[in-house]
């Protein structure tokens, strides 16, 4: 069967990726900078983020699960897996693709039961999310294992909280109280929180990807995914007619509009219904009425060229993007849809 190439399209700015990382890395000061690939790369392609941020000098890369690390496998990276090391895991995890961060006593006896092992482990220092507790940690629960990088994780680095002092103040106590070689606290948002939060290790996802979890990274990130649609029809819609599902948008005058090819099933929500926009050049064309599961209304009485085969650009600037669709960053990225081609450029 011949294959037709899809109507969707996320051009992927592989320069901006490595750039990010880059500036990440020196705001990370002498700890040595990670990387998050999780989510499929935060729906990027996680082989393709890995393979540009490992040449751009990153070394440490975290997934979620032991099929993500999988996935990785052939890459011959340094991956943690962050979600620790299930019964059904362990197979795999034997095999040495990478680390586990163990995150509950059980997982801890599971390990140290089929002889340990290099790993990382997580603890808990306020969360209550996943992470041994401090308590256990003390009682010796870590005794004996081989521990590469001891972590924890910010609940409210996003924000200027009183958590975050407590969190960190209760993880550099920690220091020398396991044989871990390494301490790692700071996602993207606890990076910029200073000096005192960044430890050895940092391990940025979002801000990687072009977001800006806090106000001081929109001057030093850029985006590096840009969603493209391809144009179905172009049509005039008569004054006083409506745009689909409930009718919501009503034409007060004739107006031309163009369908694309993309939905809320490709991440583009309902949210932006009304609300969003598409580019072509320097017009900003308006969404008109719902959107639907796999089509897009899009105004386009600026852009009296435009025609069907065309390609418009979404604007999916991830700052101005949640604001307006009431999704966060991190959803709008890590919900783009398997129908896009991504193409690195």
């Amino acid at each position: 069967m011949t294959a037709s190439s899809p109507p969707l399209r996320l051009l992927l700015d592989g320069e901006a990726l490595a750039d990010n990382w880059r500036a990440l890395d020196r705001l990370s000061g002498s700890a040595v900078c990670g990387a998050a690939v999780k989510a499929d790369g935060y729906g990027l392609g996680a082989a393709g983020v890995a393979t540009r941020l490992a040449a751009a000098g990153c070394r440490d890369f975290f997934v979620a699960t032991w099929a993500e690390a999988a996935a990785l496998a052939p890459l011959g990276l340094n991956v943690s897996v962050l979600h620790g090391v299930r019964d059904e895991d362990m197979g795999i995890a034997r095999e040495g693709i990478a680390r586990p961060v163990l995150n509950t006593p059980i997982q801890v006896e599971r390990w140290k039961a089929a002889g340990g092992g290099a790993c990382d482990v997580m603890v808990d220092t306020g969360m209550n999310r996943l992470g041994v507790s401090t308590t256990a940690l003390a009682a010796g629960l870590l005794d004996g294992l081989a521990i590469e990088t001891l972590m924890s994780h910010l609940a409210c680095a996003d924000e200027d909280a009183g958590m975050n002092a407590r969190q960190q103040a209760g993880f550099a106590a920690l220091a020398g109280a396991t044989n871990a070689r390494r301490m790692s606290l700071a996602n993207s948002a606890g990076i910029v929180l200073g000096p005192a939060y960044t430890f050895d290790l940092t391990r940025p996802g979002l801000a990687l990807y072009g977001g800006t979890p806090r106000g001081e990274y929109e001057a030093i990130v850029r985006p590096v995914a840009t969603p493209q649609a391809q144009v179905l029809q172009r049509r005039r819609v008569p004054t006083g007619d409506t745009i689909g599902y409930n009718a919501t948008w009503t034409a007060p005058a004739d107006t031309e509009v163009a369908i694309l090819n993309i939905g809320y099933a490709d991440g583009y929500f309902r949210g932006f219904s009304d609300r969003g926009f598409a580019r072509w050049g320097d017009a900003a064309l308006p969404v008109l009425g719902r959107v639907s599961m796999d089509l897009l209304a899009i105004g386009v009485d600026d852009a009296a060229g435009i025609g069907e085969g065309d390609w418009l650009t979404i604007d999916l600037t991830l700052a101005d993007a949640a604001s307006v669709s009431g999704m966060s960053q991190y959803e709008l990225l890590t919900s783009l849809g398997g129908r896009y081609a991504r193409r690195w450029i």
